[in-house]
């Protein structure tokens, strides 16, 4: 697929491409400005950042350099869970537009509901930047159905997404119906399970039938799901590979094996993660 192919492939929910590049530890200046360039330039079109990553910057330059118009790319980043203070939020908000060097993100997250979070006090600065113009939607990260459902009380802008980790390993059935049922987008972090797919049986065996890899495999359920996939990646192979989960269409065979997998193998848990998720 060229460059239009793919733009024009990836389906979008409310206007995010549901096929996005990730950058977590994507730390090497040089290279993850060339990462998102290449995406680009192959046809990607949202990108997602995050203030604790560190490059932000970096980000920026590769939207700067790749051939493709800042209106056409879907920016997302997220504010670290230390900075959800009310003032915190408008402050380092600020810092990295300027960081990435735009004039607003398509998507602003709270990155952990970690204090010093408080809905309230956290959401009503997000609503002061959405009034702002300086994002246009306000979604939240590692968030539970209940502290979802929180934050639409409070929030005056509707929560357009919610980012966690979600893969056939971690299949977030629960957290799928409540975000399906409260028009809230998902977004999966991490959803080849940090290469734990990979050696998954199920999985092989589809990926073998169709003659693609375990990667395009476990895209193409996420999309089948309604799940937006952002899977990071450096090389243009990796790259490629994960672009070309576009063109798979799983049967219903493939997708209740998938839905079977009786595994719930969770890659990323911090010490500050919410209780009962």
């Amino acid at each position: 697929m060229d460059q239009k192919q793919l733009a024009e492939r990836v389906p979008t929910a409310r206007g995010m491409p549901m096929l996005g590049l990730g950058t977590w530890q994507n730390s090497d200046p040089e290279q993850c400005a060339e990462s998102v360039r290449t995406a680009l330039s192959m046809g990607y079109r949202h990108i997602d950042t995050a203030q604790v990553y560190g490059n932000e910057a970096s980000v920026g330059e590769g939207i700067r350099t790749a051939n493709v118009d800042r209106e056409q790319v879907f920016l997302a980043t997220k504010v670290w869970y230390e900075q959800l203070g009310y003032d915190d939020v408008i402050e380092t908000t600020r810092e990295s537009l300027d960081r990435l060097g735009v004039d607003s993100v398509d998507l602003l997250y709270a990155h952990w509901p970690a204090d010093p979070y408080d809905a309230e006090e956290t959401l009503s600065a997000f609503d002061e930047l959405a009034d702002a113009g300086l994002i246009e939607h306000v979604g939240m990260s590692n968030f539970t159905p209940e502290l979802l459902e929180t934050a639409q009380s409070v929030s005056e802008a509707p929560i357009f997404a919610n980012q966690v980790e979600c893969h056939p390993l971690l299949q977030q059935k629960r957290l799928r119906d409540y975000c399906a049922s409260n028009d809230i987008r998902l977004v999966a972090y991490s959803p080849l399970a940090r290469g734990a797919v990979f050696d998954v049986p199920e999985l092989q065996e589809i990926a073998e039938e169709h003659g693609v890899s375990e990667a395009q495999v476990s895209l193409a359920w996420l999309r089948e799901k309604g799940i937006t996939a952002i899977p990071k990646a450096t090389g243009e192979d990796h790259l490629r590979d994960n672009a070309e989960s576009v063109t798979l269409s799983l049967d219903d065979g493939d997708i209740s094996t998938i839905d079977n997998i009786d595994r719930e193998d969770r890659q990323i848990n911090p010490s500050f993660a919410p209780d009962s998720w």
